[in-house]
């Protein structure tokens, strides 16, 4: 046992073991740097342990140097579960031949004090993705329940054979469940071409773990799964814009059409929309017809690096501006979905555009959520948007209280809550 945090490697047969000689290593944007045990906590129970192919293990020795492992030693991260937000990533060297990761969050582990830690901090304590909550037999005896109810339906057989049965959406299960927040996907197209987006990769090098919505729904679909989970759901939300989807703005007729539609049924609950904020015009016809909340995709604050990333078509970063005042005017909760990135989020020049921006738009919450990403990949486009050197980091948590101090009435957060 010892008093600092060890490296964590994979061994040539497989087997995940510490190195007790080499102290942990973090990595913001490209620097790495010791991990701080006060930083630490142990691995949450669902998280999962990922190999790094064509990457090495690198630690801490004795002198205070960078030492990689063995040649055969792979590198190992955590992907942590909804809720938890990565204060550091894994730190490994890269091999010339090494592929690119999936889309998934990075974050260090490392073995302390007898069991797996990262540093990460919980933000969300909401269970409405807890997997322990979820009695799956239930969710598939009620998903064939529906599809004899509504067998022309092609959301529900979409949201129970594709969201549930093949990927395990939290929120699809939870629609059949009829709790808390449910999806109403609408939109396969997209007027983004996000680096790291996860239902359509224009690279062959990498594949999106999810894939699109391969037709428009109707009003009438979108009420059959709207209205009764509106009407009987506990805390109950249906959303707009899912992973499995692309832009919902590019349907505002559509979603314009249905919110109408929904609310001459119900008033009960929050209809919410989850967007990047691109067509400020629509986002003002929805709020008219009784939108409730919106959620704006952000990975920066900083314009260079937004479209590095966003890779916009036919729109801008100040349409996204636009976007949050119309909100505001309208009195929609707003919500700022934060791609957080250790190196880039608490970079200072990032931290004094996000407070300039929490100044403009006063949002009601930010969702401080993983960027899910290759670390190297997201640093060569951070590189080319904000080429001059970053001063260094400030630290993730440190971001948090800074902005805290600063903005006292803006909530923390990951998931949607009720607008109420």
């Amino acid at each position: 046992m010892t008093d600092f945090p060890t490296t964590v490697v994979t061994d040539s047969k497989g087997r995940i073991i510490d190195r007790p000689e080499l102290a942990a290593a973090g990595r913001s944007g490209n620097t790495i740097y010791p991990i701080d045990a006060a930083l630490l906590i142990p691995l949450p129970k669902t998280s999962r342990l990922y190999l790094l192919p064509g990457r090495r293990a690198v630690g801490f020795n004795a002198k205070g140097t960078i030492q990689a492992a063995d040649h055969d030693q792979v590198a190992v991260a955590a992907f942590l579960p909804p809720g938890y937000v990565a204060l550091s990533l894994a730190a490994f060297e890269t091999d010339k031949t090494a592929p690119r990761l999936p889309l998934f969050c990075y974050c260090a582990v490392c073995w302390h004090r007898g069991k797996f830690h990262v540093p990460a901090l919980r933000v969300d304590r909401d269970p409405k993705h807890d997997i322990a909550r979820f009695d799956m037999k239930k969710v598939h005896c009620e998903i064939r329940r529906w599809l004899r109810k509504f067998p022309g339906n092609r959301l529900v057989a979409h949201h129970g054979l594709v969201c549930v049965k093949k990927y395990g959406c939290p929120n699809a299960v939870n629609l059949f469940l009829q709790r808390w927040e449910a999806p109403v996907a609408v939109s396969g197209g997209c007027n983004a071409a996000c680096q790291g987006c996860i239902s359509r990769q224009g690279s062959t090098s990498i594949q999106s773990p999810q894939a699109r919505i391969g037709f428009e729904p109707t009003v009438e679909e979108i009420i059959e799964i709207a209205v009764p989970h509106l009407e009987k759901a506990p805390r109950a939300i249906i959303s707009f814009g899912q992973g499995c989807e692309g832009e919902p703005l590019l349907k505002g007729n559509l979603i314009e059409e249905a919110i109408r539609a929904i609310r001459k049924r119900t008033k009960r609950g929050t209809i919410h929309l989850n967007t990047n904020g691109s067509m400020p015009d629509v986002v003002e016809r929805l709020a008219a017809a009784g939108l409730d909340s919106i959620r704006i995709s952000l990975n920066s604050a900083r314009p260079a690096l937004y479209a590095s990333y966003y890779r916009c078509r036919n729109y801008s970063f100040d349409d996204v501006l636009k976007s949050f005042h119309i909100a505001r005017r309208a009195g929609l909760w707003i919500s700022i979905n934060y791609l957080t990135f250790p190196g880039v989020t608490d970079d200072p020049a990032e931290y004094r555009a996000f407070s300039r921006l929490l100044e403009k738009t006063a949002p009601n919450m930010i969702q401080w959520r993983n960027l899910n990403i290759d670390p190297d990949w997201y640093m060569d486009a951070v590189a080319r948007a904000c080429p001059a050197k970053g001063q260094k980091p400030l630290g993730i948590m440190n971001v948090m209280q800074h902005i805290h101090l600063k903005f006292p009435k803006i909530n923390f957060g990951y998931f949607n809550p009720p607008s109420d």
